[in-house]
């Protein structure tokens, strides 16, 4: 009876471990109280014992709870999503994000049963969390080694040698005059690029740069959703707007109306996302909202957009034929620009005109004739469609 009573305080691996007979209820109520009196989790203080190996440990917890089990020694670290999970939730309950696949989330963790570690997590990100145990050892090691930095740690930095933000037009000025940063600004440009690059690879559409009268945050929006997932100090917020406004072409001493412009930031030689950025006045400050557009978004199937079947014949009977109209609507962020460009490609062959006339041009693609609207100069959409070829020699398209 006595064991009963000491084995029913135990929670979470200790009580399994316990129940299978691999440590006594003595044992554990004992590990238990002292990992608590320490501050530090159940099974790292296990391991402090030299007991149990961490592989052994993270191949009872699969087994016992019925998660994944995963070797981290496999997993490369440029290829994990950035910027999904706030940093601060990361580091208090050691666990790491591997992939995202919709509104799923694959985290690494090396006790499964901490759900509230995975509560936490799920209410942080808003998406399904799908735990995946890895042994604590080479979690603690990796997390180390290629654990984000804080916002702190990115601020106190000035080191701008990786600054890599340039143009997206040709008449702009050089890479070089671009990266001329005053030393006092180069912690917020090297800030700046940390959220554009976090953004991309957590698979954001769009970066929104909040500031209020007491806080300023910067949200990510994706699968139509926004996530608050930083808040620098109050004392940046001009910095971050007039670094944004300049290597997006727009007037840094226009502060009282809207404004609209284009950056594009080189991931390598080959690869480069485009940024579509807008300014709204507001009663403490410029919003800042980025649109984050990968071209090569364009070149993905129309099967791969989450269409149901009978929708996907139906869109597609209605794009090939020679005439009619077909309108995409939809919240922001629920693909309607992908589907467009998804339908152009699909049209875009060698004995077909297609021409766009669009407000802005955001994936440019070869072999489409696409106009931007510019109002300044008189070009609006119904100047560009009456310019464009007569009906029955290719394809119009307008948005």
């Amino acid at each position: 009876m006595a064991a009963a009573n000491v084995a029913s305080n135990l929670t979470g691996m200790c009580r399994a471990l316990v129940q299978q007979g691999m440590l006594s209820p003595e044992e554990g109520e004992t590990l238990q109280s002292q990992s608590k009196s320490a501050g530090e989790p159940f099974l790292q203080h296990l391991l402090r014992g030299r007991r149990f190996q961490a592989e052994q440990l993270a191949a009872f917890a699969s087994m016992t709870f019925g998660v994944p089990y995963f070797d981290l020694d496999s997993i490369d670290p440029q290829l994990l999503p950035q910027g999904v999970v706030d940093v601060k939730v990361l580091q208090k309950h050691r666990v790491l994000p591997l992939s995202r696949r919709g509104n799923r989330l694959y985290l690494a963790v090396s006790d499964p049963s901490n759900l509230q570690a995975l509560d936490d997590i799920k209410f942080q990100s808003g998406l399904v969390i799908d735990p995946v145990v890895v042994a604590i050892d080479k979690l603690n090691l990796f997390l180390e080694q290629h654990g984000q930095p804080t916002q702190d740690d990115i601020l106190r930095t000035i080191d701008t040698d990786d600054l890599n933000l340039d143009f997206a037009d040709e008449d702009a000025p050089t890479a070089a005059d671009t990266s001329t940063v005053d030393i006092d600004d180069a912690p917020v440009v090297r800030y700046l690029q940390k959220i554009m690059m976090d953004a991309i690879n957590g698979g954001a559409s769009d970066i929104h740069f909040e500031p209020y009268e007491k806080f300023y945050r910067i949200r990510y929006r994706q699968d139509g959703i926004l996530y608050e997932v930083a808040q620098p100090p109050l004392a940046i917020k001009e910095k971050i707007a007039s670094r944004i406004k300049v290597i997006s072409k727009m007037d840094i001493s226009e502060k009282r109306v809207p404004q609209d412009g284009r950056m594009k930031l080189m991931l390598s030689a080959k690869k480069a996302i485009d940024f579509r950025v807008s300014s709204l006045p507001t009663l403490y400050g410029e919003k800042i909202v980025m649109r984050i557009l990968d071209s090569t978004t364009a070149t993905r199937g129309l099967e791969s957009l989450g269409y149901e079947p009978e929708q996907l014949a139906l869109l597609r009977d209605a794009i090939a034929r020679p005439y009619g109209m077909v309108l995409v609507t939809g919240p922001t962020g629920s693909g309607k620009t992908v589907s467009l460009y998804a339908c152009l490609n699909i049209l875009n062959q060698p004995g077909i005109n297609i021409s766009t006339v669009e407000d802005p041009v955001e994936i440019q693609l070869p072999g489409v004739n696409q106009v931007n609207v510019n109002d300044k100069a008189g070009l609006d959409f119904a100047t560009a469609l009456r310019a464009f070829p007569a009906p029955g020699s290719g394809y119009c398209h307008g948005w």
